[in-house]
């Protein structure tokens, strides 16, 4: 099937989600939470051939980490569409009301998007988080992964249209691209005449392109290049134990840090105590030249491109700062507006890196990892949003609606 008769396909299928009941889009989440549960087993030997493709094609470990699905990732995307489902219905919310000195009564209602894409990466788990979202938020979807993950995905949106035409909404709800190739991503950026919105989770190259190329709106999303500073009034364990989590846990997400800022004044003691937790997983510090006096030769020199990278592996940025105001301009300059975090216990700085530092989500003490959907309370998420216009931060249903205005006369003219 073409991208094209995809689309007509889809718009079809937005018109009956547009007007679908609530309680049926819940039966069809559950539905569809179900059926990936009971097929797990087929969709983690899809999965599998995608992950021997990868090992003999040299992917990283941490490439290789996000395309892996297990047992317990199947769950966590079962579990996932659940809690979407019990999220009250955000179609036909009355917004604001009001009648006018004519009579009119007009009303602003949250409606669907309508057709949804979203082109993404080796993220199998994405697939089924973002046709949830879609299908909660009565909105159609058309979805392109990447080459590295077709057999999984194609095994999971196999399963959920299944499931979703057994619970009585059009399998078409649902759709993905079987062709991984550039083209099929360029038809899908031009398709204006079915796409609403075009959504890019990956990495920065994907969003660039996307954003550059398509003809359709676009919500930037996804490029993580994140920060910790570590400020002179820190706990300096809490410090190591926020970075160790937010550089380690899972290295290859958007909401991994890629660079830490240290306060001069207390780069001394907290630089050997990060390093000696971070060699428990084999870090690579590439760091200024005041870092690499404090570490050693252990260190790589660290060069102004390397300030901008997202790696997505184990790999982190170190710079020694002067001041808060010093670490807050750097964070300006090399922050792709992402997540961000301050270590310290003074109430004073803290505020004034809350306020100043521009970003979807900025920390005090907490690790950036938690910026995620499911953490905030979103359920599933279908991205994180960077920009600031529509929608900013972690991604849930209402960010996937948009307005109208109902107007009701008795025969008004003007």
């Amino acid at each position: 099937m073409t991208v094209l008769e995809m689309g007509k396909k889809a718009k079809a299928a937005a018109r009956v989600l547009a007007s679908s009941d609530s309680m049926l889009r819940t039966k069809a989440l559950n539905a569809l939470a179900d059926a990936l549960e009971a097929n797990c087993e087929f969709i983690l030997a899809e999965n599998e051939k995608d992950l021997q493709a990868g090992r003999d094609a040299g992917m990283s470990t941490s490439l290789l980490d996000r395309l892996a699905l297990s047992e317990q990732r199947v769950s966590s995307m079962a579990q996932g569409a659940r809690q979407v489902a019990a999220f009250a219905d955000p179609i036909g919310t009355v917004m604001s009301g009001s009648v006018m000195p004519n009579g009119l009564q007009v009303t602003k209602v949250r409606v669907p998007l309508g057709v949804i894409g979203i082109i993404y990466e080796a993220r199998p788990n994405v697939t089924a988080d973002a046709a949830a979202l879609c299908l909660k938020s009565g909105n159609a979807v058309i979805l392109r992964g990447g080459k590295e993950a077709i057999n999984s995905n194609m095994a999971v949106a196999q399963v959920m249209r299944e499931a979703v035409e057994s619970a009585g909404l059009p399998k078409d709800s649902i759709q993905l691209i079987a062709d991984t190739t550039r083209q099929s991503s360029i038809e899908l950026m031009g398709l204006t005449d079915y796409l609403d919105v075009l959504i890019p989770r990956g990495g920065a190259g994907l969003i660039k392109a996307t954003v550059e190329n398509a003809k359709v709106p676009v919500i930037e999303t996804g490029t993580g290049n994140c920060h910790v500073y570590v400020d002179e009034f820190a706990d300096l364990q809490m410090a190591t134990d926020i970075i160790f989590n937010a550089k380690t846990s899972r290295p290859s997400v958007c909401n991994a840090i890629e660079t830490v800022l240290v306060h001069s004044a207390v780069a001394e003691k907290a630089l050997p105590q990060m390093k000696a937790e971070l060699d428990k997983m084999n870090v690579e510090i590439r760091g200024c030249g005041r870092t690499k006096a404090i570490l050693g030769d252990c260190v790589t020199d660290a060069t102004e491109e390397d300030y901008y990278k997202e790696f997505l592996d184990y790999i982190l940025a170190v710079k020694v700062v002067d001041s808060i105001d010093e670490a807050i301009s750097h964070i300006a300059q090399h922050s792709t507006g992402h997540s961000e975090c301050i270590v310290t216990d003074n109430f004073t700085n803290a505020e004034k890196f809350t306020k100043q530092v521009d970003a979807a989500a900025v920390y005090v003490n907490a690790s950036t990892r938690f910026t995620d959907g499911g953490e905030f309370g979103l359920g599933a998420e279908i991205g994180i949003s960077t920009q600031k216009l529509h929608a900013r931060g972690p991604m849930g249903i209402n960010e996937l609606t948009s307005m109208k205005f109902i107007v009701k006369g008795s025969g008004q003219i003007r």
